[in-house]
């Protein structure tokens, strides 16, 4: 039997939802120590899996296509975390139901041979390189002449895109809060590619001026405060704008965290999750637990700077 543990990941943003120059996507994002999927796997004479409700077809259907004829498998979800917040579930959770398959069967496939196989990655490099690498991680995206469109990861079919930098990130606290509602999947999440891009020029130039010449060299420096002035920054230009406009709630958290000392904070993804950095990282979770009470979940972690991990148990 084996043991697979993800990570989660922050995805800060996409990089270039206009294309005008070739290329579109592109994206910047950290791995996370928290929350994590973890599975135990095994052979058996059929494709079993147990656990949480919320992975099982994800998996199953990850399984079904890498699973050798007349093969089976027992799949039991041990941990997970909540799909739609923008934290990555749905990558994490795909690539280890199709890592189980892989090591067990001995298919000689790497994490980005699987992810192709299982349709993850078309938009966002971010977590198939997260699942194997951890820690910071730029993609470059994709040609625009071949995806032809501006599309959400799971309604294209491109691979992951190639993974410009990765790079150890630093031991510092990053609170995570997650208010009790999801973000956009499915149809919703093809609809706003749709209706928000291209989004102009200057904001993805002003967007690449800041990643390359602020948060870039800051990363490089661990200074933490100039840091978070760019993720700050990020909120309010390109693609990112759009996301944050629609999850009014995480907007409103992140200017209270702001107030109360926060370096910089951000939404993951299509939210709703919000992070934050800052040298009081207790004082900031205090803060994200009063305003959002019993309605959603903070905790303070550390970013990941190693991918799954395998165990045989």
């Amino acid at each position: 039997m084996i043991k697979i543990t993800t990570p989660s990941r922050i995805h800060i943003t996409l990089i270039d939802m206009n294309a005008s120059i070739g290329r579109v996507d592109g994206g910047i994002g950290i791995t996370l120590d928290e929350p994590v999927i973890q599975i135990t796997a095994k052979k058996s004479d059929c494709l079993e899996i147990t656990g949480s409700f919320e992975h099982i077809e994800r998996m199953r259907n990850s399984a079904l296509k890498l699973l050798p004829e007349f093969s089976g498998i027992k799949i039991d979800i041990e941990k997970d975390y909540s799909s739609h917040v923008g934290l990555g579930s749905g990558t994490q959770a795909t690539l280890a139901s199709g890592m189980a398959v892989d090591k067990i069967f001995g298919l000689g496939l790497n994490a980005y041979e699987i992810a192709i196989k299982v349709g993850r990655g078309g938009t966002s490099g971010i977590g198939v390189a997260a699942f194997e690498r951890g820690g910071f991680i730029l993609d470059g995206g994709h040609k625009f002449s071949e995806k032809k469109a501006f599309l959400p990861s799971a309604a294209s079919s491109l691979p992951p895109a190639p993974v410009l930098l990765r790079r150890d990130f630093p031991e510092w606290d990053i609170v995570i809060a997650i208010p009790e509602q999801k973000g956009l999947s499915s149809t919703g999440e093809v609809n706003i590619f749709q209706e928000k891009c291209p989004v102009p020029l200057k904001e993805v130039e002003k967007l690449s001026h800041i990643i390359l010449m602020q948060l870039l060299p800051s990363l490089a420096e661990e200074d933490i405060s100039t840091f978070g002035n760019a993720i700050n920054s990020i909120q309010e230009l390109g693609f990112k704008k759009k996301e944050v406009e629609i999850q009014s709630l995480s907007r409103k958290l992140m200017q209270i965290l702001r107030g109360a000392g926060a370096y910089g904070t951000g939404m993951s993804s299509f939210g709703p999750t919000v992070y934050a950095f800052g040298e009081d990282a207790e004082e900031l979770k205090k803060v994200a637990k009063e305003f959002l009470g019993e309605k959603g979940d903070v905790f303070i972690t550390k970013a990941r700077n190693e991918g799954v991990k395998i165990e045989t148990v």
